[in-house]
């Protein structure tokens, strides 16, 4: 009976515990973000990172989120292996399993490849999917070390990175200033390569995030950027509107001379292609955009139409029915969950024949659509908030206070409706990303500076 038990457990589509978490994050919520569209709390608990785990960089970017404190903050494998325990026992309690986390700080191939799997390993023991943040100004030998122990069994069956590669970063090896988003092009690939040849020759996938920052000296190569590298490998295109964060030394433009809907619609063009954005919200509309959908050669199809009503139903059949069911386990498991769901739910059996045959009539066919290459790319967009504003905002939140001025009003809101939070087990917190930046960073980093000071040997990049 033991074992029947566990299995019916196993096997159950929404898991409890993650099903009960799911319901908190919900009711938690702020009324105005409980809305048909919004997935935290019904399909996810949100996105999670680090902090003060390893500030130091070996870049130059400008704009440059992490104050001029983090470079003075000496790598070290033993307190980044320790933090990150920590904050991912406080992220397991407050948020249940297996949610995203990204492994961020400075520059996370400053750690050995030993080191950075150490990291990563404490995150999938706390039950989470990790992420490693990285400039991607690494060699092949590095992702393999960090993959392949050194008797050629694999440490890892899959690595995620999000690598983040535009025109504004200076020290790049082989593009040390780069003139254009198109001098960078080559070096995505090679990095594209390196997880590619990991996959050949040791059976190790991967799932790759292409990050870049977005300023009014940019912006008009964003179209040719998409359109020459959005196939290349990338499962996710993530643009971020520049803020005014961090090290003030490295800001350079008015960044403001853009907005949200510039920068959306530079992707757009650069895709060919209208990208909806309201059939699945996460988080705050004013911070966070995304359409999911896949490349059938160079033509890109959403997964949802956020106009088609009939596509809006498919989307409230899975929040409403298989929104905490966990797909990222052996393929088994997934089928028998899912079975379980379908049986539970056949009314979602005609909704998803419908959904498919409209998906395969956008691809051009079932002949397209089985014989094309098919690549699916999501697109997103995180627009980050200004210190200037955070920290007044976030002082008067402390207070328990709304603002009357309606524009810090609106940064409030944003805060408490952030859908990326860090973890603060001294405190029991959970802080919010730009609040992170803005207020904590600052403090945590002089304290790191005393805690792991420079020795002076000069900084080696174990990734290059």
């Amino acid at each position: 009976m033991g074992a029947l038990r566990r299995l019916d457990d196993r096997t159950r589509p929404e898991q409890r515990e993650l099903a009960g978490r799911l319901a908190e994050r919900w009711a938690g919520l702020p009324p105005w973000l409980r809305t048909a569209n919004q997935s935290i709390g019904r399909r996810t608990s949100g996105c999670e990172g680090t902090h003060g785990v390893f500030p130091r960089c070996n870049l130059a970017c400008t704009p440059c989120y992490h104050g001029a404190e983090a470079n003075r903050v000496r790598v070290d494998g033993g307190h980044t292996k320790r933090e990150v325990a920590r904050q991912m026992d406080h992220l397991d309690h407050r948020r249940g399993p297996w949610q995203n986390v990204q492994l961020i700080g400075g520059e996370v191939t400053l750690l050995g490849p030993e080191a950075h799997g150490d990291a990563l390993e404490e995150m999938v023991r706390r039950r989470r999917k990790p992420m490693s943040m990285t400039h991607g100004d690494v060699d092949y030998d590095y992702v393999r070390r960090l993959a392949v122990r050194p008797d050629g069994t694999r440490r890892f069956k899959r690595l995620m990175f999000a690598a983040h590669f535009d025109s504004l970063m200076f020290g790049r090896r082989g593009a040390e200033r780069p003139a254009s988003e198109g001098a960078l092009h080559g070096h995505r690939a090679r990095f594209v390569a390196h997880l590619t040849r990991l996959r050949r020759e040791h059976g190790v996938s991967a799932y790759l995030a292409h990050n870049m920052t977005v300023t009014p000296a940019n912006l008009d190569q964003v179209p040719e950027l998409v359109r020459s590298c959005a196939r290349q490998g990338w499962r996710m295109m993530s643009f971020q509107p520049a803020a005014f964060q961090g090290n003030s030394n490295r800001w350079r433009e008015s960044y403001r001379d853009i907005d949200a809907d510039d920068v959306w619609r530079a992707i757009e063009q650069g895709v060919g292609a209208r990208l909806p954005y309201r059939a699945v919200q996460v988080g705050d509309v004013r911070c966070n955009r995304s359409s999911q959908g896949l490349f059938v050669d160079s033509r890109w199809i959403p997964l949802l139409d956020d106009r088609d009503p009939r596509d809006l139903r498919v989307r409230d059949a899975v929040f409403r029915h298989f929104g905490g069911l966990n797909w990222e386990v052996r393929p088994w498991l997934a089928l028998m969950r899912a079975g379980r769901a379908v049986t539970a739910h056949p009314s979602a059996v005609p909704l998803a024949v419908a959904w498919l045959a409209r998906l395969t009539r956008r691809a051009g066919g079932p002949r397209r659509l089985l014989r094309g290459d098919i690549r699916p790319v999501t697109f997103v967009m995180h627009r980050f908030m200004d210190a200037a504003d955070v920290r007044p905002a976030w002082d008067l939140l402390e207070r328990g206070r709304w603002s009357e001025d309606a524009a810090q009003r609106e940064v409030q809101e944003r805060l408490l409706g952030c859908s990326y939070h860090m973890a603060h087990p001294e405190t029991g917190r959970l802080v919010p990303a730009c609040a992170q930046h803005a207020v904590f960073d600052p403090l945590e980093n002089r304290r790191l500076a005393g805690l792991l000071p420079l020795d002076g040997s000069p900084e080696v990049s174990h990734g290059r």
